[in-house]
């Protein structure tokens, strides 16, 4: 399955359509399942006849706990589900509306501070199966606004569940909403592109309005709202890594502890002062919004250049091309999920990776940069950029999570390339 394509699933419920006419002006009933509605017998074996058909009955264990909700997107799309999560007393909840295709890993997902400013739709039907365990998170609290989701599993089934999910993001202070038709919705974005949204309990005027008025992340630093505000340093290895906060996860921050004494610095810390700390390596890490509306950061990011080896991640090599002069583009409807199949351009080898972004670098844009820019990787589906290199200045990016959190691990080997330059190697 390609890297943005939804799983299929049944598009029963959850969407706004519309009811045919019947003779004589009557709504006809719509049917209540995909399968007839069984037979039954009186005592005499004699066939009753069929029960009026009328609209689906809610299951009983949600009937009365969640309430009836509404997502409405800024084009004027409706789709009907049910309020899950916390209870938000204006019924109101906004945000850029992407999908991702991950089968597991919803929590990571969810507590990914790159999904800042966004509502996630995913698009495999069944989420929250095993529950979640606070060893999962990949920060402190979630960051993205709200999730949609085709149906939400109230009684997870694993040994390390701590909690249901629908009680996690009650917890945490996040709505969702359940019942969706979610592959109506994402054959939906993709045709249109990613968009604002609001969902809730709220009436449809007032989703409407919401919706309209949600300004997505164009234009946004949505990093300073993620990064951390001082200093901390976590791993005890012999080799020393700074790591700029745009948004890291935590899986990325394990990886790199396990081999060296790891410093995270606030994202807008000068590069003089990373500088002085003397560190074999540099990472700019993932993080969420424009990178065009980032220009104080891509200038830290140039001071970098040449004075110690650089590894870019995500966010981090989109600020990496713009540093050496290249472009940025916003993708129709982005790249989220973890199985998006890039190519080397060395050798052919195809990865599976985990990714996360609605921006890329500009491809026609590198071939005028004043650096010598080398295009490492790209994504088979659409040929984006997935990863360059500077030789000059011993610096190297990927677009994609080579810590796969959530995701398979075929990229771990470059932080082994990453290690090689922090040991005085060459690209």
């Amino acid at each position: 399955m390609s890297g943005d394509i939804a799983p299929a699933h049944p598009a029963t419920g959850g969407s706004r359509t519309a009811v045919p006419t019947a003779p004589g002006g009557t709504s006809a009933p719509r049917s209540t399942t995909g399968t007839s509605a069984p037979r039954s017998t009186t005592g005499t074996g004699t066939a009753r006849s069929a029960p009026v058909a009328g609209p689906p009955a809610r299951p009983a264990h949600l009937a009365g706990e969640r309430p009836p909700a509404l997502l409405v997107l800024a084009d004027g799309e409706v789709f009907e589900g049910e309020a899950v999560g916390a209870v938000v007393p204006s019924g109101v909840t906004t945000g850029e509306l992407v999908f991702n295709t991950v089968l597991s890993g919803y929590q990571e997902v969810i507590t990914d501070p790159s999904y800042a400013g966004q509502v996630v739709a995913f698009t495999y039907p069944h989420i929250g199966n095993y529950g979640v365990s606070d060893r999962d998170d990949e920060a402190g609290r979630p960051w993205c606004r709200g999730i949609v989701v085709r149906d939400l599993a109230d009684h997870p089934s694993s040994w390390r569940s701590g909690r249901s999910l629908p009680a996690y993001l009650a917890a945490h202070g996040v709505a969702g909403i359940s019942g969706v038709d979610t592959r109506r919705l994402t054959r939906h974005l993709r045709r249109d592109g990613a968009m604002g949204a609001a969902f809730g309990t709220a009436d449809e005027t007032t989703l409407r309005a919401a919706a309209a008025a949600e300004p997505g992340t164009t234009g946004r630093n949505l990093v300073a709202e993620v990064s951390t505000t001082e200093a901390y340093t976590v791993g005890t290895g012999a080799r020393r890594v700074v790591v700029y906060d745009f948004g890291v996860k935590r899986t990325m921050l394990r990886c790199l502890a396990e081999q060296a004494t790891v410093t995270v610095v606030p994202a807008a810390t000068p590069a003089d002062e990373v500088l002085a700390m003397s560190p074999d390596g540099i990472v700019l890490s993932n993080g969420p919004g424009d990178p065009a509306a980032l220009a104080g950061l891509t200038d830290i990011v140039t001071d970098l250049l040449g004075a110690a080896p650089v590894l870019g991640i995500c966010l981090g090599h989109q600020l990496l091309g713009a540093a050496v002069g290249a472009r940025t583009y916003k993708l129709p409807f982005g790249h989220h999920g973890g199985n998006h199949p890039v190519k080397r351009c060395s050798g052919g080898r195809v990865e599976i990776t985990a990714q996360n972004h609605n921006y890329a670098v500009d491809r026609a844009s590198l071939a005028t940069v004043r650096s010598t820019v080398e295009v490492t990787h790209v994504n088979l589906n659409d040929g984006v950029v997935e990863g360059i290199a500077v030789p000059s200045a011993r610096a190297f990016s990927v677009q994609y999570h080579p810590e796969a959190g959530p995701g398979p691990h075929d990229a771990r080997s470059l932080f082994d390339r990453f290690w090689e330059l922090a040991q005085g190697g060459r690209l």
